[in-house]
């Protein structure tokens, strides 16, 4: 099936210049191959050339092509949790995750770029050799140092721009890309006779590195082309002497990067090299704020950051991002590679790691005290924008994990796993600390319940609950009310996966009776509403749920949660449902799946177009409802076990498919629900949300 993709390339905000001759090579390649990886040294350009070349394939895959950027990542471990979260695949059971992406991939027409393997190379080799086994229509394009190593990879090795020779004849590629990029800083900036030789003999002495260039252009602004040679010239004759110290440890980069790369160092300010160094802490992008807290002290006091920001960005070491979310920063890997070098030289590596750890710790316990109130959206789009980073901190936790840091980072992120739909990385995460950290403590149960919330979430009780019990046994010799509360609602969250009704209603009740509303919202007396009112509803007692719902979202609206509280209105239209009232349960469902989209919550979502699906066919509609449930199916498809495995829901859904074929027969219905398979999810969402039946719906997206 087609079309379920579109892609995530990002837009291109340069151009590229020249490379018309390696983008042919590149795509004759792919179609002829089914991986191919480009080579060649850091700055040569091989990730924009992958981009382009992607994007002029795209069209040709049914399921588009997909940038996996691998350059954060320090554990190889992560590769394909990575490549799920570039798909979108938020597989939520507790398989394998390469079995899950091979499943996902085994009938798709994808293109995958995996984007800077050098530092991963034996995970990268083995899922991508994994991957091409089990998924026919699957093509790599990979960016690396050197070669995974593959059976079947074709090598293109990338070489830098050509320049002109001494007599100013050739290809002048070098040449244009260094004078664009001047002209976007120093508009009007252009080539003349009279600096064209000069332009020429600077691109010659940088071989053409495109990486050197842009860092040669953000100096023209300062110095004529004609200094900027001469003092070129200078920075190469005392290369091995100013540098010595990081030469020994320098990765293999071209002779030409490693020097321009080592004279804008030279030629930034005392604390701008300082700052350089010190950022090269993080991963991914980057804020103002992290920037003033991780890397300021007395050197370099907070006030005085942003201006040295402004000048690393000035001077292209640092690029500017401005976001929805507001502005970041980012570094290239081999600029990133060189202050990291720097900061090992300075004996600053470990205190400059352990201060981002902190401020990510710090942000994680803000994140996990305000998630159940008004701000879940903008703590969303934070902690999406920072999870390179929250990688980076958890990592560094376990390496030490007798300061336990590694269990309370990965326990206070439970909202960005759940919630944010990361579940199966948090699984990763708490599992691989709560097996270095045994310890009985407070924290460390915390984090078992979690880990309990992970699975139980993935429709895995079992495994849910043997954390859970543990929790609950620790808990009571602790003393620890609190996780033992969380424990119970694990314990009732099992029992309603499993069809025992009449367990979780008790321990639902058992929870409800010590709550108190004096003391705000807490996720296991929440959870017990949900589990409250779904087994009243099937038992038939729908007024009973409906009053239990009611209170969870008075108790919501309190405090201006949403996410829960869009529970709540799921499983009140389920109940609507019941009682036959279906244009109240599509009100409630729809509600429910605009704050879900919004969150990106895939549960949620499935479940809200289950339940319109329901309504629609329950209505007559057996159209719109194939349609729905060919739609839901898709994002159950990257959660893993449909409906969570809950009887009442499985039961609801196949009795909305048995109704929908009878109306309107099984060719119609699979055309309908095909329709509803292979339109984008955005589009499909938007169109789910139109209260109108009829209203156009939109062609599958091929």
């Amino acid at each position: 099936m087609g079309g379920r993709h579109a892609g995530n390339l990002p837009p291109e905000t340069t151009s590229l210049v020249g490379r018309r001759g390696e983008l042919a090579r590149i795509r004759r390649l792919c179609r002829e191959f089914r991986m191919v990886t480009l080579t060649g040294v850091g700055g040569v350009g091989k990730t924009r050339l992958a981009l382009r070349a992607a994007a002029l394939m795209q069209p040709g895959y049914g399921d588009g092509a997909c940038l996996v950027q691998l350059s954060a990542l320090d554990e190889g471990a992560l590769v394909p949790y990575s490549i799920a979260e570039a798909l979108p695949l938020a597989d939520r059971t507790t398989r394998p995750m390469m079995d899950v992406l091979a499943e996902y991939l085994e009938d798709r027409h994808l293109l995958l770029v995996l984007d800077t393997c050098e530092h991963l190379i034996d995970e990268c080799a083995a899922t991508a050799r994994e991957l091409l086994l089990a998924a026919p229509g699957l093509s790599i394009l990979a960016t690396s140092r050197r070669p995974l190593g593959v059976p079947d990879e074709q090598v293109l090795i990338i070489d830098p721009l050509p320049v002109p020779d001494s007599g100013g004849g050739g290809r002048q590629d070098a040449v244009i890309l260094l004078a664009e990029r001047t002209a976007r800083s120093l508009p009007g900036f252009t080539v003349t006779d009279g600096n064209r030789a000069d332009l020429a003999r600077l691109c010659r002495r940088l071989e053409g590195l495109p990486l050197a260039i842009e860092l040669a252009a953000a100096r023209l602004r300062e110095l004529p082309a004609a200094e900027l040679c001469e003092r070129l010239d200078d920075r190469f004759e005392l290369l091995g002497d100013t540098d010595a110290e990081v030469n020994d440890a320098d990765p293999p980069w071209h002779q030409a990067l490693r020097t321009a790369i080592g004279w804008s160092h030279q030629l930034c300010t005392p604390e701008e090299r300082l700052l350089w160094a010190r950022t090269s802490v993080f991963a991914g992008s980057f804020d103002d704020t992290a920037v003033a807290e991780v890397c300021s002290d007395e050197l370099l006091p907070p006030a005085a950051i942003p201006d040295l920001m402004a000048g690393l960005v000035d001077k292209s070491i640092v690029i500017w991002a401005p976001t929805g979310g507001g502005e970041r920063y980012r570094m290239l890997d081999t600029i990133r590679e060189y202050g990291a070098i720097w900061l090992r030289a300075l004996g600053e590596q470990d205190g400059l790691r352990r201060r981002h750890r902190d401020f990510y710790l710090k942000l994680a316990r803000r994140g996990d005290a305000a998630w159940l109130g008004p701000e879940q959206v903008s703590w969303n789009d934070r902690t999406n924008a920072e999870h390179d980073n929250l990688r980076t901190a958890l990592d560094y936790c376990l390496t030490n994990p007798r300061d336990h840091t590694a269990l309370e980072l990965a326990a206070a992120l439970w909202f960005f796993w759940y919630p944010c739909g990361f579940l199966r990385e948090g699984q990763h995460y708490l599992e691989r600390a709560l097996a270095l950290d045994t310890e009985p403590s407070v924290v460390r149960n915390r984090a078992l319940w979690v880990c309990s919330l992970t699975l139980m979430v993935q429709g895995d009780p079992n495994a849910g609950m043997a954390w859970a019990a543990e929790c609950a046994g620790v808990a009571d010799q602790l003393g620890d009310t609190a996780a033992a509360l969380a424990a119970q609602a694990m314990v009732m969250a099992a029992a309603t996966i499993r069809g025992d009704l009449a367990l979780a209603l008790a321990l639902a009740d058992s929870l409800l009776a010590v709550h108190r509303p004096e003391r705000g919202l807490t996720l296991p007396t929440l959870l017990a509403r949900l589990g409250q009112s779904h087994v009243h509803t099937a038992q038939g007692r729908v007024e009973d749920a409906v009053k239990a719902l009611e209170e969870m979202c008075a108790e919501c609206d309190k405090h201006g949660e949403r996410w829960m509280r869009a529970y709540a209105d799921l499983f009140r239209a389920q109940a609507e449902l019941s009682l036959g009232r279906n244009d109240a349960a599509q009100a409630y469902a729809r509600s429910a799946l605009e704050i879900k989209h919004r969150l990106h919550d895939s549960i949620g979502i499935a479940m809200a177009l289950d339940v319109l699906a329901c309504a629609a066919s329950a209505s007559g509609q057996a159209e719109p409802a194939a349609r729905r449930l060919g739609l839901a199916q898709q994002v159950w498809d990257t959660i893993g076990r449909a409906q969570l495995g809950i009887p009442e829901w499985v039961g609801a859904r196949e009795m909305c498919e048995r109704l929908a074929r009878a109306a309107i027969g099984d060719s119609a219905f699979q055309t309908a629900f095909a329709a509803g398979y292979d339109t984008g999810l955005d589009t499909g969402i938007l169109h789910a949300l139109d209260p109108d039946p009829n209203s156009a719906h939109p062609a599958a997206e091929h």
